[in-house]
């Protein structure tokens, strides 16, 4: 294994976390582990919890892109032994492409009986492609590939490269501009792609996603060959619901996207193989839900979609943040503790220690700002909007 000040390959502008290129936040050494389509197996996850038990703070947190990031590690041999952890749990394929293996997929694939298509082999697929091609790790670390079966749950992302099952369209930063792959072209295809981004791109080091370069879709659907079809406005569902699904599931969302080493091991212990960390701070685990669910719940994971949890973000806030103005964590969990369901219509509330809002999701959303002496409301709708203003309330006699 590299040690961690092993050159990127990468500007030194991309500061994307990896696991061999740790950020220097307040609380320590964070690293970020790529976890293609959020599939993990049951002795990986706890590889994970045992690794974050031994060097950093025992949490697990779950990104907005199905990620797993380690934080509070000491020093770069702790971040080196966390890299080797990670190789000899098979996290670790690519050490020159491990932070642009980006790539979300519908989180009940294969598994629930929905959608057009199992996208399962086309994770691996487009991951082995990518790894492949040695310019692709050119790629900037939040250059975001989706595959999605048809549900539309991570269309909705707004990805860089989003194929959708059904249509069998390549949307270029969430539109479709008419390019369409059949399931066995897609690794190709993506691969086609995501280096005409970067031919397109050139030098400018500071172009991270498609959306940064207007003119970066046009070049991408001539490099293809042009558009085959008519663009037609894909689908566009939401975060899979907590709760019990078919297919003996129980998906379970971390509150505020923290899973604890000892919650990560109750899910390890309770799924029958493999777990699914989906972009929405959830787990989707495998097993009865008669018995599941409640042993979820009892290890403090949501499983209520009543639940004031449910819509809920929050950054990284103090102490692990030194730009933070406040401890948003502590400050939702007291303000949630006297809240009751979300009401009907609310936007995804998210707490910001300060105005770069870090962490936000997808889509509209409500905005609870940190500015040293309270949080500023930030809504598409407006601050006096009737659902959002019964979830302030809340929040501001936490503050």
């Amino acid at each position: 294994m590299p040690p961690v000040s092993s050159p990127s390959p990468r500007a030194a502008d991309d500061r994307c976390p990896g696991a061999l290129r740790a950020h220097q936040a307040a609380d320590g050494l964070l690293v970020r582990v790529r976890i293609p389509g959020g599939r993990l197996t049951t002795a990986q996850l706890g590889r994970l919890a045992q690794v974050s038990r031994r060097d950093g703070t025992g949490l697990l947190e779950l990104t907005s892109r199905g990620n797993v990031q380690l934080r509070g590690i000491a020093d770069a041999a702790g971040v080196d032994r966390v890299a080797t952890a990670l190789a000899e749990a098979g996290l670790l394929p690519s050490v020159t492409h491990e932070r642009v293996r980006n790539i979300v997929a519908s989180p009940l694939s294969g598994l629930d009986g929905g959608g057009d298509a199992d996208v399962r082999p086309l994770v691996a697929a487009v991951d082995a492609a990518l790894c492949a091609a040695g310019d692709l790790a050119q790629l900037s670390g939040r250059f975001l590939i989706a595959l999605d079966d048809g549900r539309g749950d991570v269309t909705a992302l707004g990805a860089d490269l989003c194929w959708t099952a059904g249509t069998g369209a390549l949307l270029l930063a969430g539109r479709d501009v008419g390019l369409r792959a059949r399931i066995d072209e897609v690794a190709d295809v993506v691969v086609a792609a995501a280096r005409a981004f970067l031919g397109h791109r050139g030098d400018r080091r500071d172009i991270w996603r498609v959306a940064d370069l207007p003119e970066a879709a046009p070049a991408i659907v001539a490099a293809l060959g042009g558009a085959g079809a008519d663009p037609v406005d894909p689908p566009r569902g939401g975060p899979t619901p907590v709760g019990p699904h078919p297919g003996d599931l129980v998906v379970a969302a971390a509150p505020l996207g923290r899973l604890s080493a000892a919650q990560a091991d109750t899910v390890a212990a309770l799924a029958d193989g493999t777990v699914v960390v989906t972009p929405w701070r959830s787990v989707v685990v495998g097993g009865p839900p008669a018995s599941t669910t409640p042993r979820l719940a009892g290890a403090g994971l949501v499983v209520d979609p009543a639940s004031p949890w449910i819509g809920v973000t929050a950054c990284t806030g103090r102490p692990g943040c030194g730009s933070a103005l406040a401890d948003v964590h502590a400050d939702a969990a007291e303000a949630l503790a006297a809240a009751g369901p979300p009401p009907a219509g609310a936007l995804p509330l998210h707490w910001a220690g300060c105005d770069r809002c870090c962490g936000r999701p997808a889509g509209p959303a409500a905005l609870l700002v940190a500015d040293g002496s309270g949080y500023r409301v930030e809504s598409p709708r407006g601050e006096h909007d009737g659902p959002l203003s019964e979830r302030v309330a809340h929040a501001r006699k936490a503050t």
